[in-house]
C-alpha cells in the first residue's frame, strides 16, 4: 500500500477475539503498525514505547492497532505481560499483512527470509494512509516519539 490508499476494511481478530474493522475507527486517526513477533526484544520495545505515549497519541486523535502473524493466544499473552491497552491483530494467514505490503523478503543475520517488514501506517479519519514509516526508519525504543515528532511538524 502507498500513501493515499485506503487500508483494508477487515483488519482481523484481536487478542480478545474481537473483529477489528477500519470502519470501527471512522472519524478517528489510526496508528497501524506491523511487528515481526510478540515478546521479542525489538517488538516489546516498540509496543511499550507506543503504550507509554498512548494517552498523548489519543489526545491528538490517534488510536493504536498492532498486527503480526502471531496466534491470538500469543497476542493475548504479549498484551497481558506488557500491559498493552490496544488491539493486537493475529493475522496468522498473513492476508492483511500482504495486502498492506508489509510481508516480504528481508535480510536477518545475513540470511534472506520471507516475513513481516516492521512498518507503521498513519491513517486519517477516512481510513486513508497519510504517512508510512519504513522498516529502516523505525527505531523501536523511541518509535512513539518518532510518530509524535512527525505529527507535530505536519
Amino acid at each position: 500500500m502507498n500513501i493515499g490508499d485506503k487500508i483494508p476494511e477487515i483488519l482481523g481478530i484481536d487478542q480478545d477475539g474481537k473483529q477489528i474493522k477500519a470502519s470501527d475507527y471512522r472519524g478517528r486517526k489510526i496508528i497501524l503498525y506491523s511487528y515481526p513477533k510478540a515478546n521479542t526484544s525489538g517488538c516489546t520495545a516498540e509496543a511499550c514505547s507506543l503504550q507509554a505515549h498512548k494517552q498523548e497519541l489519543e489526545s491528538l486523535g490517534y488510536s493504536i492497532i498492532g498486527i503480526s502473524k502471531d496466534k491470538q493466544a500469543s497476542q493475548k499473552k504479549f498484551a497481558s505481560e506488557q500491559g498493552l491497552e490496544f488491539p493486537l491483530i493475529a493475522d496468522t494467514e498473513t492476508t492483511v499483512l500482504q495486502e498492506l505490503g508489509c510481508w516480504g523478503e528481508k535480510v536477518a543475520c545475513g540470511h534472506r527470509t520471507i516475513g513481516i517488514l516492521r512498518t507503521t501506517y498513519l491513517v486519517n479519519e477516512e481510513g486513508v494512509i497519510e504517512k508510512i514509516f519504513s522498516p529502516k526508519e523505525i527505531k523501536t525504543k523511541i518509535h512513539a516519539e518518532q510518530i509524535l515528532d512527525y505529527i507535530k511538524v505536519k
